[in-house]
C-alpha cells in the first residue's frame, strides 16, 4: 500500500499516455494519489482527472507561489471560491508556499498570499501542502520565513513541507511544529544531503511523494517522473532506515491518511 502525496499527473506532460501512467501506478501498489493545485490554468484539468477515479485521486486547492504575479489577488480569490464552495472536495490547502529561487519580484505578494491561505487552512481545519524553495542570494531563506509563520500560529496549523530540501535544523523545527516532511526522488540522488536528514527523523513524521512530472528518482533522473516511482522512494527510505519496504509503505500511507483525513 503506497500513497503518492504529491503528483501533478493532470499536467500536459501526461496528455499522451495518462491512462498508462495511472495503470503503472496501480500495478506498483499505489492506492492513493494526492493532486496539489497550481493555478487557474490547471484547476479544470485537475478536477477532470479527480472525477475519473475518485477512489484513487484526492484533490487539494491553492495558489502556487510561482503563480503569484500581477493578478495574484484575483487568482487567489478564484482558489478561495473553489475551496470554500465545496470544502469536502479538497483534502488540503496546497500547493502553497514561498519560492525565492528564480525571482523575488513578488516576494511580499507571495508572503501575503501564503498568510491568507494559512488562514484558510486554519478556518477549515485542513492541512497545508507547502512548497518552500530558498533563493540563491543572502536574505532569501524561504524555509526560515515559512517556519516562522507556522510557529506564529502556535500549533493551530498542520501539514507537510513538500519535497523537503531544507537543513537538519529546518527539519527539526518543522517536526516540532507538528508538520511532516515530504520525501521524493531527491533522496536517491548521489550528492543529496536528504538521506542524512531522513535517517534522523522517525517514520511517523515522513510522507512519500513524487512531484511528478518533476524530480524523478534514480535511475530515471532527468526524465519524466510518475506516480509509480514512489515505490523507488519507499525502497530508498527503507534502506536508510534499515527496515522493510512494507514497513515504510504502510507507515507513510497511514501518516497520509491521518494528516489528510482520507480514511
Amino acid at each position: 500500500m503506497l500513497t503518492d502525496t504529491h503528483s501533478h499527473i493532470y499536467a500536459e506532460e501526461f496528455d499522451a499516455d495518462r491512462a498508462e501512467v495511472v495503470a503503472r501506478a496501480l500495478a506498483a501498489g499505489v492506492t492513493t494519489i494526492l493532486l496539489p493545485a497550481i493555478d487557474k490554468e490547471s484547476y479544470q484539468h485537475q478536477e477532470e482527472l479527480a472525477a475519473s477515479n475518485p477512489r484513487l485521486f484526492r484533490q487539494m486547492m491553492g495558489l502556487h507561489p510561482t503563480s503569484v504575479g500581477d493578478s495574484w489577488e484575483q487568482d487567489l480569490e478564484i482558489a478561495r471560491e473553489l475551496l470554500f464552495g465545496a470544502p469536502d472536495k479538497y483534502v488540503g490547502v496546497g500547493e502553497v508556499g514561498l519560492d525565492f529561487y528564480w525571482d523575488t519580484t513578488y516576494r511580499s505578494q507571495q508572503e501575503e498570499a501564503l498568510r491568507r491561505q494559512m488562514d484558510w487552512a486554519q478556518e477549515l481545519n485542513k492541512p497545508l501542502a507547502l512548497h518552500v524553495r530558498n533563493g540563491k542570494e543572502e536574505g532569501c531563506d524561504a524555509y526560515s520565513v515559512v517556519l516562522d509563520m507556522i510557529e506564529s500560529h502556535h500549533g493551530a496549523l498542520r501539514g507537510v513541507l513538500h519535497c523537503f530540501s531544507g537543513s537538519a535544523d529546518d527539519a527539526r523545527r518543522a517536526v516540532d511544529a507538528g508538520f511532516m516532511l515530504g520525501i521524493g526522488g531527491v533522496v536517491t540522488y548521489k550528492k543529496s544531503t536528504l538521506p542524512d536528514i531522513v535517517a534522523t527523523i522517525p517514520l511517523e513524521h515522513l510522507l512519500l511523494e513524487t512531484d511528478a512530472p518533476y524530480l524523478a528518482p534514480v535511475p530515471h533522473r532527468g526524465r519524466r517522473n510518475e506516480s509509480a516511482y514512489v515505490a523507488i522512494v519507499a525502497h530508498k527510505v527503507a534502506e536508510i532506515k534499515n527496515v522493510s519496504f512494507d514497513t515504510v509503505a504502510n507507515s507513510t500511507s497511514e501518516n497520509a491518511k491521518r494528516l489528510f483525513c482520507i480514511f
